[in-house]
């Protein structure tokens, strides 16, 4: 009963969707889908469930600097795919990262170690919002745009852009971003930009897997990774169901 209360389906169904056969399903039917969401401007910006998000990546004298004279405030949260960190800045969110074991002390020398010359403050009750809206959006409410803060290299930046283009329920391979990109024998270039995404989940990283249907590895666990596909097929198919 918890279960379908968390995943709105049953256990078996669950599982159904995180078979090889169902994952190679699904790359088959959205072999496209970025030039598709592209082509219908639904991801740009990016789109989250109902959400819309946009990258503000730092300057070239910014990334130089390591976040001197910037201000992120943190927090420690419940999320349906287990305690995570959720940092922000006046410019918009530049960390999310899932909590392995409750290793919080690690996950905040993590954020610091990218930001060595920021100010770092913890205040829950600053992200519990945004934690809210990114997690639990509500439907057909007119909720702000998310916008994220983020350091990385130029290519970096292209991959995780790409990625936001990929809908919710839907997944591509590495080789699909990188024909996407432009450059057919980048995937494993793009592997790198995909491990190295700093706000996981909202740039949804979990939304790459292997041309050949297995999900491959996961900085935050392969089990999260797929429980995080497992959910939003679940949400898909409960949308095409009671259409």
């Amino acid at each position: 009963r918890m279960f379908k209360r968390w995943a709105g389906i049953s256990p078996k169904r669950f599982l159904q969707f995180l078979t090889t056969e169902h994952a190679k399903k699904l790359l088959d039917e959205n072999r496209n889908v970025l030039d598709a969401t592209y082509e219908s401007g639904l991801s740009s910006p990016g789109r989250l469930h109902d959400l819309f998000v946009s990258i503000d990546a730092v300057t070239p004298g910014e990334f130089k600097s390591k976040g001197t004279g910037v201000e992120i405030t943190y927090g420690m949260h419940p999320s349906p795919f287990g305690e995570c960190l959720l940092a922000l800045t006046e410019r918009g969110v530049c960390g999310l990262i899932f909590l392995s074991g409750g290793m919080k002390r690690e996950a905040v020398s993590a954020l610091q170690n990218q930001w060595e010359g920021a100010r770092f403050s913890e205040s829950p009750q600053t992200t519990k919002p945004l934690l809210d809206q990114i997690f639990r959006p509500t439907p057909h409410a007119n909720q702000p745009s998310i916008s994220l803060f983020l350091k990385g290299t130029n290519f970096q930046i292209k991959v995780w852009e790409a990625l936001l283009r990929i809908p919710p329920g839907s997944v591509c391979s590495y080789e699909d971003v990188a024909k996407y990109l432009g450059e057919p024998a980048a995937a494993r270039a793009v592997g790198n930009a995909v491990a190295a995404n700093p706000v996981v989940f909202i740039i949804p990283c979990h939304r790459v897997i292997r041309k050949i249907g297995v999900f491959g590895n996961y900085r935050h666990g392969t089990s999260r990774k797929k429980a995080m596909v497992g959910w939003e097929v679940a949400r898909r198919y409960r949308r095409e169901v009671s259409a």
